[in-house]
């Protein structure tokens, strides 16, 4: 295998509820395209809460609170999502640091979540209230892989080659 091809990945996006509420889906999805980044798996769907408690698995539970994975499942299931697969070179870093920080107020202008959002940790923990921030983004190879699993069967992702894979990974 070459260098090239290992660093080739593929990586899970979640627009979640509040994004498809604000009519952002078009401009989140046009900023990965516009980098690059191929769209391999892409559907709208309303989760259930059995399917919400898959992604955020007992891991979350364990690292941040069952209180905070609660929260982070009703706002999951809270409305439609679009469930996205996204491959490029090092697509998981790249889609990282584009969605910025997961608190909004934090995070960096020019990312998803600097420029489309503002809410803060304090807001929501005085409010008892769901950390609406737009988007998920795996945080690593590993978990992409088993988020990609949990949101689409392998029939559905579809291995295609756009002009820009053509012209600049010569695929």
């Amino acid at each position: 295998m070459s260098h090239e091809e290992e660093t080739i990945e593929r990586t899970l996006v979640l627009l979640k509820p509040d994004a498809l509420d604000r009519g952002l889906v078009g401009e989140i999805t046009q900023r990965f395209e516009k980098v690059g980044l191929k769209i391999v798996g892409m559907k709208m769907l309303i989760p259930s809460h059995d399917h919400a408690q898959k992604h955020y698995t007992e891991d979350l539970a364990i690292r941040r609170g069952e209180h905070v994975r609660n929260l982070m499942v009703d706002m999951l299931i809270s409305g439609p999502i679009v469930a996205l697969v996204l491959e490029g070179i090092e697509a998981v870093e790249l889609v990282r640091k584009m969605i910025g920080g997961t608190e909004p107020k934090s995070a960096a202008p020019g990312t998803i979540r600097g420029d489309y959002s503002h809410v803060s940790f304090k807001h929501t923990d005085k409010h008892n209230s769901k950390l609406y921030n737009l988007i998920h983004g795996s945080s690593s190879v590993e978990e992409a892989a088993q988020e990609i699993a949990v949101w689409f069967d392998e029939t559905e992702l579809v291995d295609h080659h756009p002009t820009y894979t053509k012209n600049t990974l010569n695929k």
